[in-house]
C-alpha cells in the first residue's frame, strides 16, 4: 500500500498521534553558535537557525524525533519550518536549502522506519513547510497597498525547491503548516502539484491553518470554513489547525471544521497561551484533557502539539485518547461531487 493508503487505514481504527514542537526542545539544549555553525564556513551568525542543525548537529534533531516516537507519535515531522530560500537568506544559507531538507527528511525517515520495524506499527514522516515571512495577500507598506515583496510564481518556486528536497529525503507527505495567508497556501499547493506532474508520483498533502484572532480568521481574513473551501480542490489528505492558540481557544473552530471537512482532521495546538515571559507552561495533563474532549466527541482524526509542547505533552495526549473512536469522515456534498472536487473518503 502507498503511504496515503496506509495512513487512511490506520486512521480508520483509532485517533493517530502527531509529534510536538522542535523549537522549544532545541532551545532547552542551550546550543552555542559553534553548534549551529559547525564547519560550514557561512558568513553570518547561525545561532537561532534551527533548521541548519540537520547538517551541523543531526544528533540533536534525531534525539528530539526519537523522544516523540517514544512518546507515541505515529507521525513525525521534519525540522524544516524555515528551511526555504527566503528564510535561509537571513542567515546567508540559501544555497544549503536542498541539503538541509534532504538531511532532515533522512533523519526522520530512518527513525520512523526503525520504530516501525520494532513493533510492526507503521510510522509516517511529514515534510514540514512553513509560511515564510512574506505574504501574497497583504502589502508590507501601509502607504502602498498594492505593493508585494514577492510574486505568486516566485513563492511557488521557493516552495517547490523545498518540497522536492523533502521528497528526496524520504518523507511520506508534504505538510503546508501554520498558514496565515491563504494565497501563500495556494502557492504551496501549486508547487506540490507541479512536482506531481514533473515526477508522475502521488505526493499527499497535509494543510494546516493558523488563526490570528479569536473570531477564527487568519491574517488574510479567511474563516476556517472559507479556508477549507479555498483549498479543498487540492484534495488534501488532512486539513486542520495548528499554533494560533491553546486547545481551549480552538474548541469552537475545531467543531466547525470537523463538521464540514471531508478528509482527515489534524489538530495540533500550542501548549496553552504564553505567559508574561512569552513561555508556555500549560501542563501536559491539561493539554491532554482538553484535546481528549474533541476525541471523545469524535471530532478529530490526528492530534499533536505545536509551540511549547514537549514529548511529555505528546505522551499524555496519546494516553488520553488511546481508546477514543476516530472521527468519521463525512461524504462530499453532491454539488462538490458533481464539480469533480470530491475528496477521497473512507466511509
Amino acid at each position: 500500500m502507498s503511504a496515503r493508503e496506509r495512513l487512511l487505514d490506520a486512521a480508520s481504527n483509532r485517533v493517530l498521534i502527531f509529534d510536538g514542537a522542535f523549537g522549544t526542545q532545541i532551545q532547552n539544549r542551550k546550543l552555542s553558535e559553534a553548534d549551529y555553525a559547525g564547519d560550514l564556513g557561512l558568513p553570518a551568525d547561525q545561532k537561532g537557525n534551527n533548521d541548519i542543525l540537520a547538517l551541523t548537529r543531526p544528533d540533536v534533531i534525531a534525539d528530539i524525533t526519537r523522544a516523540y516516537l517514544d512518546a507515541g507519535a505515529d507521525i513525525v515531522s521534519t525540522n524544516t519550518f524555515s528551511a526555504n530560500a527566503i528564510s535561509q537568506a537571513d542567515y546567508k544559507a540559501e544555497h544549503l536549502v536542498a541539503d538541509i531538507n534532504i538531511a532532515s527528511g533522512q533523519i526522520a525517515r530512518e527513525l520512523a522506519d526503525e520504530y516501525a520495524a520494532k513493533d510492526g506499527k507503521p510510522r509516517f514522516v511529514a515534510g514540514a513547510i512553513g509560511p515564510t515571512n512574506k505574504t501574497l495577500s497583504l502589502s508590507p507598506d501601509v502607504e502602498d497597498p498594492g505593493f508585494r515583496e514577492i510574486t505568486f510564481d516566485e513563492l511557488v518556486a521557493v516552495y517547490k525547491g523545498q518540497a522536492a528536497a523533502l521528497i528526496a529525503g524520504g518523507v511520506d507527505f508534504i505538510l503546508i503548516e501554520t498558514v496565515f495567508d491563504t494565497l501563500n497556501a495556494k502557492a504551496g499547493i501549486m508547487a506540490v502539484k507541479q512536482l506531481e506532474r514533473d515526477t508522475g508520483c502521488d505526493i499527499p498533502l497535509m494543510i494546516s491553518m493558523t488563526l490570528t484572532d479569536l473570531s477564527g480568521r487568519n491574517l488574510s481574513g479567511h474563516t476556517v470554513e472559507a479556508f477549507w473551501y479555498a483549498v479543498r480542490h487540492a484534495r488534501p489528505l488532512t486539513i486542520g489547525l495548528n499554533c494560533s492558540f491553546g486547545a481551549e481557544q480552538l474548541r469552537p473552530h475545531v467543531k466547525v471544521l470537523s463538521q464540514i471537512a471531508d478528509t482527515l482532521l489534524l489538530i495540533y495546538p500550542n501548549a496553552g497561551l504564553p505567559n508574561e515571559l512569552g513561555e508556555y507552561d500549560e501542563a501536559p495533563e491539561t493539554t491532554a484533557g482538553l484535546v481528549a474532549d474533541w476525541a471523545d466527541h469524535e471530532q478529530v482524526n490526528i492530534l499533536g502539539g505545536c509551540c511549547g509542547s514537549t514529548p511529555d505533552h505528546i505522551a499524555a495526549i496519546a494516553k488520553a485518547v488511546a481508546k477514543a473512536q476516530p472521527r468519521k469522515v463525512p461524504h462530499p456534498d453532491p454539488a462538490m461531487r458533481l464539480a469533480g472536487l470530491e475528496a477521497f473518503v473512507t466511509t
